[in-house]
């Protein structure tokens, strides 16, 4: 990704310790850009990751513990981005989570809990990221979306739900934050093999998947990395409220997936 110039920007990636959000900062550093890693958990995940892509890449890191959800938590992640490796240029909205319930099983506590990680999350951290980039001049807010925003899965409604409104979010803030120099974009992975699903999807049968994917294999982390790196440099300068899917055509074929929870009786 090193033909992509980057140096100079400061990156807010959420959910950066781990996952494609790891793979997104690594890239993201390799084009030049200073990087704060956003973690809610994965503490030592965050720092091991910054120590690697300073040696490596030789650029500004920080960790930035912030549960996304949470305005207080939020609003002190920047300050403390701010203080550190400066003004933000770059958001990616990447913080994520999923739960696997039946609907009538689905309590209030695990619909909020994803609806406000995976919608209010974005909101949050736009909002702040925005104020500074309206009076730094511009800047580029990426929501990392997925597949579910169209195609509605068995288990995951309150998901499917979040991602659906976090598509039309990032069209509504592109309308209102072009005057401003700020481009919005919503990237959407559709199955990507991640260190933490890795064995669940070898137990189910990787090459099941790999059938129903019309391009013929399971997506990696650097294959949404790097439209991520894509988007939020010049060569997209005029790509604004565009949804960019990232699925090998899965989506685009008869979806099929492994079988979800039925009811329990």
């Amino acid at each position: 990704m090193n033909h992509i110039d980057l140096e100079g920007k400061r990156v807010l990636v959420t959910g950066g310790s781990q996952g494609i959000g790891a793979e997104i900062c690594k890239q993201m550093a390799s084009c030049g850009a200073d990087v704060a890693i956003n973690y809610h958990s994965n503490k030592q995940k965050a720092h091991d990751l910054a120590l690697q892509i300073e040696n490596e890449y030789k650029v500004k890191t920080v960790c930035v513990g912030a549960n996304v959800a949470n305005a207080k938590e939020v609003s002190e992640m920047f300050k403390k981005m701010d203080n550190s490796i400066g003004n933000i240029d770059i958001l990616v909205n990447n913080a994520g989570c999923e739960t696997i319930d039946h609907v009538l099983e689905l309590s209030e506590n695990e619909w909020n809990k994803v609806i406000d990680v995976n919608l209010k999350g974005p909101f949050l951290c736009s909002k702040e990221a925005g104020l500074r980039m309206e009076k730094s001049g511009g800047g580029v807010i990426i929501n990392i979306s997925s597949i579910h925003d169209k195609v509605p899965r068995k288990g995951l409604i309150h998901y499917c739900t979040a991602k659906a409104g976090l598509k039309m979010f990032s069209k509504c803030l592109s309308l209102e934050l072009a005057d401003k120099n700020i481009r919005v974009v919503s990237i959407a992975p559709g199955a990507i093999e991640t260190d933490m699903n890795r064995a669940e999807i070898s137990k189910f049968g990787k090459d099941k998947f790999e059938k129903w994917i019309p391009q013929g294999r399971i997506g990696k982390v650097g294959d949404v990395a790097g439209v991520v790196v894509f988007a939020a440099s010049d060569l997209a300068s005029y790509i604004n409220g565009a949804d960019i899917y990232v699925d090998g055509s899965y989506m685009n074929g008869t979806i099929q997936y492994d079988p979800r929870p039925k009811r329990e009786y």
